[in-house]
């Protein structure tokens, strides 16, 4: 059984609780982060607490713990667990409030970890079907607890046999996932959006180890473009690289995951099996 940092305590997941007064549980007031990683090292830690603490910022909750703290407390929690690798999720709640919609800067922290779960196979040897839905989150930057229009957006697209839905806003802008970040490759470049996003750690680590070997646009890509992709992926911590060979109706590359993808998946996966060894 694994166990969690809760508050100040390690305990086993059964044994986990926070009250049920707590704005997160009230209010869905709450912020949190997720990792996982490789070779048994969290992957990009710092960053993934910076931007939780970024999150937090964003909407006005109160994080009373530095990056060292949190980072110190993330690796004892891996310390007291045993997997091969590990997902890593980072939560801060609102707190309890008097009168329970303010916030009275008793936030809690919370880690929890969990072994990796392989993802269904064939979603990286034959790619996979997105959907586009008009959905525009409150406040893109941060990632809150607030997941209701994500669980809503991921069921209608479960209903068209689609694995994820991408935002869209009004002018038809594409934004991000539900939990991913989405890439294209269009006219010999490849292309992410770039602003009313949650900014995915995963996403500049691609940008980052792939700008010697492409050229990067980043940058508002509207709807009307896609007919113009020749391909398409998912990145997210914990779907790693997921090749699309279907956003809505549009079939990219004949069904197929096209070379520039695999050749990007290769590359993610090198770096990836590397991460840590040097250290």
């Amino acid at each position: 059984m694994n166990t969690y940092y809760i508050d100040g305590n390690f305990v086993k997941e059964d044994q986990a609780v926070i009250s049920v007064n707590d704005m997160i549980v009230l209010r869905g007031f709450g912020v949190f982060d997720f990792l996982r990683t490789y070779n048994k090292k969290p992957f990009f830690l710092e960053d993934h607490i910076k931007r939780l603490q970024k999150s937090a910022e964003l909407i006005g909750l109160a994080v009373p713990w530095s990056k060292e703290e949190i980072a110190d407390i993330v690796l004892q929690t891996l310390e007291r667990n045993d997997h091969e690798e590990y997902n890593i999720r980072l939560v801060v709640t609102g707190g309890i409030s008097h009168d329970s919609i303010t916030p009275e800067g008793n936030s809690k922290l919370m880690v929890m970890v969990s072994q990796i779960h392989k993802l269904p196979p064939e979603w990286y040897t034959d790619g996979v079907k997105i959907v586009t839905g008009q959905v525009e989150r409150c406040i893109p930057g941060a990632k809150t607890t607030t997941y209701l229009q994500a669980v809503l957006a991921l069921r209608e697209a479960r209903a068209k046999e689609a694995i994820e839905a991408i935002y869209m806003d009004p002018n038809g802008r594409l934004l991000e996932g539900t939990t991913t970040n989405l890439f294209l490759y269009i006219n010999e470049k490849l292309v992410t959006p770039s602003s009313d996003i949650l900014p995915g750690i995963t996403r500049q680590v691609l940008l980052d180890i792939l700008s010697d070997k492409f050229d990067i646009e980043i940058r508002d890509v509207n709807k009307k473009e896609l007919k113009n992709a020749q391909e398409a992926f998912l990145s997210a911590s914990n779907k790693e690289i997921v090749p699309v060979t279907q956003i809505d109706d549009l079939i990219l590359n004949n069904g197929k995951i096209g070379p520039q993808t695999q050749k990007i998946m290769q590359i993610f996966h090198e770096f990836t099996q590397n991460y840590g060894t040097s250290d």
